[in-house]
């Protein structure tokens, strides 16, 4: 079948509601460590609490990419399971912030809050993984950069809003601050506001956007319709069959995603100790640093934007990766020389680098070394690559914190190493 170029605006849809998802997800990464030091955390134990993101990713995406493979209906295959991902995320967005207002005890409050984490885990891991789908189902080799460029920028214009709500509302005077073991109302109302763009987001791609029926796919696909209809082969049976690309760009995938775990977890307390000189989750200093955690996020999703502009002027996809990385890695590292809350943005506009070239070309890489049978699948097992080293990761956070000293800002130079070994690592990624 001649396969039909796509508009911009086509390609635009089909991703729409991801700049919603990825609001929920910017709002869950910048203020987990947040919230649960406020319900009493300790720092050393701050990335076992990153284990239960990841995880649930593990579970939850190469389930969807299976079944949604097998799934036709009216309203197509991918987006009811988008749909229901996102209707539980709303739910579960307006339940985690509160977990410090039911009178709990402080054990109680933390498992409230996990709890209240998993499912907001499961359900946006369940929303998000259907768009990256959707770009492998509709678009055709040539385009997917394209397409998967247009994902990342409004995977980074969600980022960016999710990642400045909670600073916006301290500045129209909603106050920052709260009773010990709670989360600040400036934080509970991002995560309200969340919800509300993310329903809309969804629901906009789910009117615009209608997937192909069977027939159609299997003829833009090349692939065999009555071998659609057989009983499809196994995980582990795929697994053994995947292309060298995906297991060579799930080396890199290690090295980067343990990166920006550290990330994660530890910014806020190490701006807090670096740039506001407090360890104090109570202090009025440690909830500003949280907020500015927002906003170098957010300069980290606007660097991502701009990086990904030029990610297409390369002449290689193995030298925009590397170069990308290794601009990163100099952002992660810088962090730990400054102490200056405006130079950090330089910093961060660097990391963006990186998050720019994870977003967008392992997916290329891959999609193109595949055919259009059981790429739901694929893309759902290749998740694992993204989430095994954030739990490798989370489960060695304390312990590696422990090694280089017991400061938070220096998981900023072990992350900062870990990009350089992922950078190596891109040399022997096999391409098609």
């Amino acid at each position: 079948m001649q396969k039909t170029k796509l508009t911009f605006w086509q390609m635009w849809n089909i991703s729409f509601g991801f700049f919603g998802v990825q609001i929920a997800y910017s709002l869950q990464s910048a203020n987990i460590s947040r919230i649960f030091a406020t319900l009493g955390a300790d720092p050393h134990s701050l990335s076992f609490f990153w284990i239960l993101p990841p995880l649930m990713g593990l579970l939850v995406q190469p389930v969807v990419g299976k079944y949604s493979d097998r799934t036709w209906t009216r309203f197509g295959r991918r987006i009811p399971y988008l749909f229901l991902g996102s209707l539980i995320a709303i739910l579960v967005m307006c339940m985690l912030p509160n977990a410090g207002n039911f009178g709990l005890a402080v054990s109680g409050a933390m498992i409230f809050g996990l709890i209240s984490l998993m499912f907001l885990d499961t359900s946006i891991n369940v929303a998000m993984q259907p768009f990256k789908m959707l770009v492998g189902d509709m678009v055709g080799e040539n385009q997917k950069a394209q397409a998967y460029s247009i994902q990342s920028f409004l995977c980074n214009a969600g980022s960016l809003v999710g990642y400045v709500l909670p600073i916006l509302f301290t500045m129209v005077g909603i106050a920052n601050i709260a009773p010990e073991g709670q989360v600040p109302p400036t934080v509970k109302y991002a995560f309200y506001i969340g919800a509300a763009i993310l329903i809309l987001c969804v629901l906009f791609t789910t009117i615009k956007v209608k997937e192909m029926p069977p027939k159609e796919y299997a003829e833009f696909h090349g692939v065999d319709a009555d071998k659609q209809e057989e009983k499809a082969p196994g995980m582990l049976t795929l697994l053994k069959k995947a292309p060298s690309t995906f297991w060579t760009v799930g080396v890199v995938q290690f090295f980067c995603w343990a990166a920006f775990l550290y990330m994660w977890t530890y910014t806020n307390g190490a701006i807090a100790d670096t740039v506001w000189n407090t360890t104090d989750v109570a202090s009025e200093g440690y909830q500003a640093a949280g907020n500015w955690v927002g906003v170098l996020f957010a300069v980290q999703a606007v660097g991502s934007m701009v990086w990904a502009l030029l990610i297409p002027k390369f002449r290689s996809i193995k030298t925009a990766y590397v170069v990308s990385l290794l601009v990163g890695a100099a952002g992660f590292a810088s962090v730990f020389f400054i102490h200056d809350q405006y130079l950090l943005i330089f910093s961060f506009l660097l990391i963006g680098a990186a998050w720019a070239a994870m977003l967008a070309l392992p997916f290329t890489l891959l999609t193109n070394s595949l055919s259009g049978e059981h790429i739901g699948t694929y893309l759902g097992l290749f998740n694992g690559t993204i989430c095994l080293p954030q739990i490798a990761a989370a489960a060695c956070g304390g312990f590696i914190l422990s090694l280089v000293g017991g400061a938070q800002v220096s998981m900023f130079l072990v992350a900062g190493v870990l990009l350089v070994l992922g950078a190596v690592a891109v040399r022997f990624v096999k391409t098609k």
